[in-house]
């Protein structure tokens, strides 16, 4: 079949890096595997896999040219976005969806007619919200919060979901999408939960590829952006206060890097944090760790705690809304802890004072990437 992986950016990224592992494993399965991209970075992810073909879009560019979707830009900044958070997509996803469709139209012109389209993150699919096609599927990456009625959040559901194919990535993505359709009233022409690809042999090989910068003792490591959902300052707290001496690396970058540098000094434990900065090939740095980490205060999925067992490494999570439980279940739910600090400094130094389970590869089985992609295409055609 023909397969059309959409995404908003190839910057470094845990949405951005399951975007290519998914079109990696269409074209593992077999299949014509197309990746398009709609903002160019300085630095973009690569497949892995030569046989899935890559394609730019500059969406934002072509629709300003348009000349309406400027206009309707201007309108949406300076006049919906004021008055409703998030608006702006209101204007841009006009003309946006538009444009890729008429791009749509030229590539399948040269390619052949495509059997199954995949928007991955809603970042993606509000670009082009006025695009509606019976073979796309729309993922959501991570939560829907639907805690309060909201007009804004009713017109974004209705925009975003309302009569679409929904993916969840987890079964708790899913709850809070069902939460949301009572709340905001809108009803997707279907919701399944596919869950990410684990790109074991990829990873087997990245992760052996020498990195400098690695401790050559042991050390604890955690890879995340450095926003407030990823809850480092958390993690940094626990760590001061468990009392445990191995290094604590910290992989990624953000806007709350200095923040958290700042932190660490407060602490007294700079000298054995580490900020490693961003990495490309984060993999290297798990697979040396004695223990990977995960500290946020919510995860869609949480696709680093299978990336970090496909490296072989131990991994401990706080608990969380989301689907992190979809990969720490059965042997592995004694890795998850409460959220808050006492339990996670405690969880530090019982990991690392006990001797590890060892890693088993059927603890992945779920998340193969033969399995995910023949799960996006069980209905491709039949439509």
């Amino acid at each position: 079949m023909r397969t059309l992986v959409v995404v908003r950016s190839l910057k470094m990224g845990g949405m951005e890096r399951v975007a290519i592992n998914l079109a990696d494993a269409f074209a593992e399965a077999g299949h014509e595997s197309h990746l398009v991209s709609f903002r160019p970075v300085k630095t973009p992810l690569r497949p892995s896999h030569s046989g899935v073909r890559q394609h730019a879009l500059p969406l934002m560019r072509w629709s300003r040219l348009t000349v309406i979707g400027f206009c309707l830009e201007l309108i949406a900044r300076w006049v919906l976005n004021p008055l409703l958070k998030r608006a702006l997509f209101l204007g841009t996803g006009i003309m946006g969806g538009m444009v890729f469709r008429a791009w749509l139209w030229r590539f399948e012109k040269r390619h052949g007619r495509v059997d199954r389209i995949v928007f991955r993150g809603v970042g993606t699919f509000e670009q082009v919200w006025t695009f509606r096609d019976a073979r796309a599927r729309y993922v959501l990456e991570n939560i829907v919060r639907a805690n309060k009625p909201s007009f804004s959040r009713w017109l974004f559901a209705r925009c975003l979901y309302q009569g679409r194919h929904l993916v969840a990535v987890s079964e708790g993505v899913a709850e809070t999408v069902r939460q949301g359709m009572e709340l905001w009233r809108f009803s997707p022409a279907s919701l399944e939960v596919i869950p990410n690809p684990c790109p074991i042999a990829g990873i087997l090989q990245a992760m052996r590829e020498p990195q400098p910068g690695i401790p050559a003792k042991p050390y604890i490591v955690n890879v995340a952006r450095m926003v407030p959902a990823k809850d480092h300052a958390l993690l940094l707290r626990a760590y001061a206060r468990s009392g445990v001496t191995l290094p604590l690396v910290l992989v990624g970058d953000g806007r709350e890097r200095e923040r958290l540098e700042a932190l660490a000094g407060e602490l007294g434990i700079a000298e054995r944090v580490i900020f490693a900065g961003q990495q490309e090939n984060p993999y290297p740095w798990m697979h040396h760790a004695r223990l990977f980490v995960l500290s946020s205060r919510f995860e869609g999925m949480g696709i680093v705690l299978f990336e970090a067992l496909a490296c072989g490494t131990p991994v401990l999570s706080v608990d969380c809304p989301g689907g992190i439980r979809a990969i720490l279940k059965g042997p592995l739910e004694s890795s998850i802890v409460a959220h808050d600090e006492e339990s996670l400094a405690q969880g530090l130094s019982n990991a690392l004072s006990t001797e590890p389970e060892p890693i088993q590869e059927a603890w992945l089985d779920d998340f193969k990437p033969e399995t995910i992609a023949a799960r996006f295409l069980q209905t491709a055609d039949t439509q």
